[in-house]
């Protein structure tokens, strides 16, 4: 497209909906939201970017391949549902950590659930880009 209005304010709303996306991706633990939604409104950014200016400024300001983030989200995901059975739990069950507790604090929660959710945004995030940018490219 050659709408500089619509450039312009690609540029601010893509950063937007990224921030939006880390929002939705942390607060899925506990309300609705997550990696499946973050990561399709992350993507959401990109395409809004890849219609405005075009593939190869979206590959540019992307700086990796989408199909690698999808293989690294798989892989965070994978590692986070196999995380369990070092402890003789069933796969896929929550594991948490918590940095920096006392005996009258509980200190920061760091969990399984979070990792595999990540790893769920990362994979949405790399597949949908990968398939959109595929797209964009043959027409």
């Amino acid at each position: 497209m050659n709408s500089v209005i619509l450039r312009a304010g690609t540029r601010y709303l893509a950063g937007l909906l990224l921030i939006f996306s880390a929002y939705m991706l942390l607060r899925g633990h506990n309300e609705p939201g997550g990696g499946f939604i973050g990561g399709l409104i992350g993507s959401t950014g990109f395409v809004l970017f890849a219609v405005a200016c075009g593939v190869e400024d979206a590959r540019r300001a992307l700086r990796v391949q989408p199909q690698n983030i999808a293989m690294v989200g798989l892989g965070i995901a994978l590692l986070a549902g196999l995380f369990a059975a070092l402890f003789g739990d069933a796969l896929f069950t929550g594991q948490w950590l918590f940095i920096g507790a006392t005996d009258t604090e509980k200190g920061l929660p760091i969990s399984t659930v979070l990792a595999f959710d990540i790893g769920v945004y990362l994979v949405v995030f790399g597949s949908v880009l990968t398939l959109v940018f595929a797209m964009e490219e043959e027409i």
